[in-house]
């Protein structure tokens, strides 16, 4: 979607943001000690959420046409970055000197971040000639969506949504803005865009994500898109440490019903799963994750379920420091449906009483 035009009062408002940014910058580099902790201000700067005061200031249209967050095609919350990424598409030449100074400080902490905000949408939108320039744009494209999108991970928000939702309905599922970017970026993107679907919430389009996919030089060994898709996912399950997001990618994984994987990928899926079933190491899962693990597992692969639990059981019984806990849980679980049996019971035999009462 093309970026709203804007008004001379919002211009001036995004204007004057930039400078601020580019001051920022100025300050990291003419200050080496200081350059971090600058970066990192400025990163939690413009990843902030765009106050009522601000909002009405950049939305407001003339004859008082406001667009909502919603009409401008905003996933999630609207933050600072997404309205500076469409001023810099809109204006590219106010964005020319703060991409200089973020090149001028490439390999420090925050800096791919910075960029990867600020001229995500730019990056497809103007025209470079320099087939290098634009192999280190998109590198750092993807690095710094990387470094963002694993924040969101560990703080289990949705913050950078928009830019997730950009680079795949935009970029990845758009050939004309894929092709802007070398073979290798669109690779590496399509791999990063592979680890976070399920995350944000979109998996209805996994099916064009995978016929758009870029065909990988070693299919031969790894497979085709589904194949890959997989591995990065099992690879990414095996580094999440936040139950909330672990959760949330084993209740979504049943998406891949149906999905035609090799022996050997279908095999890796399997026992990635299969590792978050048991207590203790090296995953260390907690009750709700190994129930979701289980869940996850017997959905997407029926077949030999009963013996996976039995000799999950033998398992369990060899470690006699897990029975206390087991026994006290199957303990609850038994109350609990004991209980829930009750109380349907009472519910129903007071609604018959009220039917019979009725007639």
């Amino acid at each position: 979607m093309p970026p709203a035009p804007t008004t001379p009062r919002s211009s001036a408002y995004l204007s004057a943001l930039t400078q601020e940014i580019q001051k920022k910058l100025q300050r990291a580099l003419a200050s080496r000690s200081q350059r971090p902790n600058l970066l990192q201000e400025l990163f939690a700067d413009i990843a902030l959420e765009v106050d009522d005061r601000a909002r009405d200031v950049i939305f407001t249209r003339e004859e008082d046409d406001a667009i909502s967050p919603a009409e401008d095609g905003i996933h999630g919350p609207l933050c600072f970055f997404d309205v500076l990424a469409d001023y810099y598409v809109l204006e590219p030449e106010i964005g020319k000197p703060i991409l200089d100074l973020i090149v001028q400080i490439w390999s420090q902490s925050f800096a791919s971040h910075i960029f990867a905000l600020l001229f995500h949408k730019w990056l497809f939108e103007v025209q470079l000639d320099n087939s290098e320039v634009l192999l280190r744009y998109s590198s750092a494209l993807v690095q710094g969506a990387t470094n963002v999108f694993w924040i969101d991970i560990h703080t289990n928000a949705l913050r950078f949504q928009s830019l997730f939702c950009y680079l795949l309905e935009e970029v990845a599922l758009e050939p004309i803005r894929l092709n802007k970017i070398p073979l290798q970026a669109q690779r590496d993107l399509y791999l990063l865009l592979s680890r976070f679907i399920i995350f944000y919430n979109s998996v209805d389009k996994l099916e064009s994500f995978l016929k758009q996919f870029p065909v990988s030089p070693n299919a031969f060994l790894v497979g085709g898109p589904a194949d890959i898709f997989i591995i990065e996912l099992t690879d990414q399950l095996q580094k999440l440490k936040v139950e909330p997001v672990l959760l949330h990618y084993l209740s979504h994984i049943k998406a891949l019903e149906g999905m035609e994987l090799r022996m050997t990928t279908s095999t890796r899926l399997k026992t990635c799963l299969y590792s978050f079933t048991s207590p203790g190491g090296p995953m260390y899962p907690t009750r709700a994750v190994r129930h979701a693990a289980w869940n996850a597992l017997d959905f997407l692969f029926p077949v030999g379920q009963y013996p996976r639990h039995l000799i999950s059981l033998f398992f369990r019984l060899l470690y006699p420091w897990y029975w206390p806990s087991s026994c006290w849980n199957f303990i609850i679980s038994c109350i609990k449906a004991i209980l829930y049996s009750l109380l349907r019971l009472i519910f129903s035999s007071w609604e018959k009483l009220k039917r019979r009462k009725e007639y």
